[in-house]
């Protein structure tokens, strides 16, 4: 079999392309307008307005079309082939010599492309967006918080600004809390001039209370500067630990070199990383995933050719997809639960699919 491209490669590639597109659109843009209508019932908090509602949405759609884009492809993969079967251009490309493998590598080429541009818009504009839209919508619902690129979190109480540069929600024991890493307290006096900063390597809202570790705490007198060194430091404040945890960047919204260092971090301080595992790994296997999936449901529409029927393509995408994402859910979850390695579970769906794909090839061609 040829591995370059001729004219037929390019016809079927254009035609999936075109459905796989149409497809995505429809997807994406149901997810819009529900995302939007979700937003509506947060108009009102603070200076949350209807403009920020659109602008918070508008920044999330490459997030959005990211994880719309596998259902997007099987369904859009079948309604091409679909298409060309209904008007027997499928038989007319069988009849000239192409095969079937040389078929489906011609929509798997074509979706290899598309996925390629999923992996770098998510790593790229898809993170940069939700941090985006994070941002915007922290800053209009609250006037004590902000979230910085590079500065990490900022909130303020009276006279005094809280920065942290990390965190996250911690469980252990069945209790949990928020912990704050590289945090520094900036406090104020009457008159505006800086009093005092304190700078902890952690800060973690626990039983109501506040409490600074390995504090150092640098104090601004009229002319003199002091500094104290203490191991534990109580912070009294009424700071809302819910509104900070919602400024914390959630893993599935990470890069992968976030979600790596983040990883790492976790290892070396003996803290739980499978929540970032999980997500790492997900999104190094995303394009195996994809390929996987649309393989598998391929052969259906061969088989359409003679049972016929567009409807019972799509219903058997839709199947398919939902399958396939309810498998590796459960394999994912299955990880974390009996703490094996997130590569052998989100290795094995493929590989079944790839299998069931094989199968059935084999069977439609005898």
């Amino acid at each position: 079999m040829r591995l370059r491209p001729n004219l037929h490669d390019l016809y079927v590639g254009r035609v999936v392309l075109t459905t796989v597109l149409l497809v995505w659109a429809v997807l994406v843009g149901l997810d819009v307008v529900n995302a939007i209508a979700s937003e509506v019932g947060n108009v009102g908090k603070g200076s949350y307005s209807f403009g920020h509602v659109v602008a918070y949405v508008a920044y999330t759609v490459p997030r959005r079309a990211y994880t719309m884009f596998p259902t997007s492809a099987v369904i859009g993969a079948l309604m091409g082939l679909g298409q060309l079967a209904n008007s027997s251009e499928l038989i007319a490309l069988r009849a000239v010599g192409l095969s079937r493998r040389r078929l489906s590598l011609s929509v798997a080429i074509t979706l290899s492309l598309l996925t390629g541009l999923m992996v770098v818009g998510m790593e790229t504009v898809g993170t940069w967006g939700q941090h985006q839209a994070d941002s915007l919508k922290i800053a209009a619902t609250s006037n004590n918080l902000a979230q910085a690129k590079y500065s990490g979190i900022w909130a303020r109480e009276g006279n005094t600004f809280l920065n942290a540069q990390s965190g996250d929600e911690r469980v252990e024991n069945g209790k949990q809390w928020l912990q704050l890493r590289d945090v520094r307290l900036y406090e104020l006096g009457d008159d505006g001039r800086l009093a005092s900063i304190s700078h902890a390597t952690t800060a973690e809202h626990f039983e109501g209370n506040w409490v600074l570790k390995n504090v150092l705490r640098t104090t601004f007198h009229a002319r003199s500067v002091t500094q104290q060194q203490m191991l534990g430091m109580r912070w009294e404040s009424d700071l809302e630990p819910a509104a900070i945890a919602a400024t914390i960047a959630r893993p599935r919204y990470m890069t992968v070199g976030d979600l790596a260092s983040s990883i790492e971090y976790r290892l070396r301080n003996g803290l739980d990383a499978r929540e970032y595992e999980d997500v790492y790994w997900g999104r190094w296997f995303y394009p195996l995933n994809v390929l996987a999936l649309c393989l598998a449901a391929i052969p259906f529409a061969f088989g359409s050719l003679r049972s016929g029927g567009l409807g019972k393509q799509l219903f058997l995408g839709i199947l398919f997809a939902l399958g396939f994402w309810l498998l590796q859910l459960q394999f994912s979850r299955l990880a974390g639960a009996f703490k094996f390695d997130y590569r052998i579970a989100y290795l094995v769906p493929p590989i079944l699919m790839l299998g069931i794909s094989t199968w059935l090839f084999k069977r439609r061609s005898t």
